[in-house]
């Protein structure tokens, strides 16, 4: 699904528009969709490159995503790593980031004579209260903040990162990243990269901004305590529309299931029973996450006239986005195959509002390309395996002197 918001006032009077890309969260699933998402669009717009912006903004798995374009890894380079291609140039597998937290579980377990005493010395004084809920508090001390060991993340993060080319520090890049958290003890949205947390590595700020509490503990960084920025909004559009971006592109993988949609006969509704409470969490998520969506958009919208933005959404009846199994490569890979086609599809069905859309900005769309029969494996073939980061440079530099004769 494809959401246009023209700009109602003229853009800024500049040499040229700043672009800035907003990425959701969404876990693994998540990220895959905006792999083919992000594949799309990036063939479709004439004059642009996803790994070559002015303004990167990340919450969550989408910060992991957002990370690596701004070190202009491209996003066929990453959709090899993620969906384990032969020609990846790091392995990636998904149950690395689903470890035991061991270090959490120890913490806990030594907690246990405390508590164990603290609810013994609360029977003896107060032998009345010992059925009562308030004795339950003692034992959620023994619960653990997160079930699975987050750092993986960062380790594999720094790891790619650590590439001739590349940096882990927000200060040495090109292009302006900000990766949001939120800070537990007060509950508000932080952004890393910008001044006073511009020094924290950019692999450590993905790690706390994806720390989901209940799968991750909090990630502490300068002894604050951070979670998952998507606990606050979901795609933090405004980052990137407060850097000055006069378009903004969107991707956003969460949307709530839509069963009635999907399937007439009821399959559908059955399936989202049997899938238990993570289905039912899942879509509970979805639909809270999509309504403050809204209400951000038409608040960006007032707020930011002379801005315009293009949202990339899967449609509600998506089944094959809210069932898929992304622990399985076959179902990743089919994942963003279904991505990659449907959002074209999207691009192709919105193409004459697109181009006038994008003409603004001084883009255009490849609607040539959009009308050719192509799978995500021909935009895997069309890349070398490995760019180098020098290669990745003199594209860009050739792409910018492509569009200076053009102009």
């Amino acid at each position: 699904m494809l959401k246009l918001t023209p700009a109602t006032q003229p853009p800024k009077d500049r040499a040229s528009p700043v672009i800035g890309l907003a990425i959701a969260g969404g876990g693994p699933l998540g990220a895959i969709y905006e792999l083919g998402a992000l594949q799309a669009v990036d063939e479709a717009i004439d004059g642009i490159h996803m790994h070559d912006l002015d303004v990167y903004v990340g919450v969550s798995s989408g910060s992991f995503l957002t990370a690596s374009l701004a070190n202009q890894v491209t996003t066929t380079q990453m959709s090899r790593i993620f969906i384990n291609d032969p020609n990846a140039e790091f392995s990636f597998q998904p149950e690395l980031f689903l470890r035991p937290a061991f270090r959490e579980y120890g913490d806990r377990l030594r907690n246990i004579p405390s508590v164990v005493l603290e609810i013994l010395s609360e029977a003896i004084r107060h032998p009345t209260r010992l059925g009562q809920l308030e004795s339950i508090e003692g034992v959620a001390r023994l619960i653990p903040t997160g079930l699975f060991d987050n750092h993986m993340i960062e380790r594999f993060l720094a790891r790619v990162l650590s590439r001739d080319g590349r940096s882990n520090d927000f200060r040495t890049l090109k292009a302006k990243l900000r990766i949001v958290a939120v800070e537990l003890d007060t509950g508000q949205a932080v952004r890393f990269g910008e001044a006073g947390l511009e020094q924290v590595p950019i692999s450590r700020a993905v790690q706390a901004s994806a720390a989901l509490p209940g799968l991750y503990p909090p990630v502490e960084i300068n002894g604050r305590l951070y979670v998952d920025g998507a606990l606050r909004r979901t795609l933090h559009a405004s980052v990137a529309l407060k850097e000055g971006a006069d378009l903004l592109i969107g991707i956003n993988p969460l949307v709530p299931y839509d069963a009635d949609g999907a399937s007439i006969n009821g399959a559908a509704q059955s399936r989202m029973v049997r899938g238990g409470l993570p289905t039912v969490l899942s879509q509970t998520f979805r639909a809270l996450i999509q309504s403050r969506m809204q209400v951000g958009m038409a608040k960006y919208e007032k707020d930011y006239p002379a801005a315009g933005m293009m949202l990339v959404e899967p449609d509600r009846n998506d089944e094959q986005m809210f069932f898929t199994n992304v622990f399985s490569y076959a179902s990743r890979a089919d994942l963003v195959e279904h991505a990659y086609a449907t959002t074209r599809a999207d691009l192709l069905a919105s193409a004459d509002r697109l181009e006038p859309f994008l003409e603004n900005y001084g883009l255009g769309l490849n609607r040539s390309l959009l009308e050719k029969p192509r799978k995500f494996s021909d935009a895997l073939a069309a890349e070398p395996p490995y760019l180098a980061p020098v290669g990745n440079n003199l594209a860009r530099n050739l792409d910018r002197l492509e569009r200076l004769l053009r102009d």
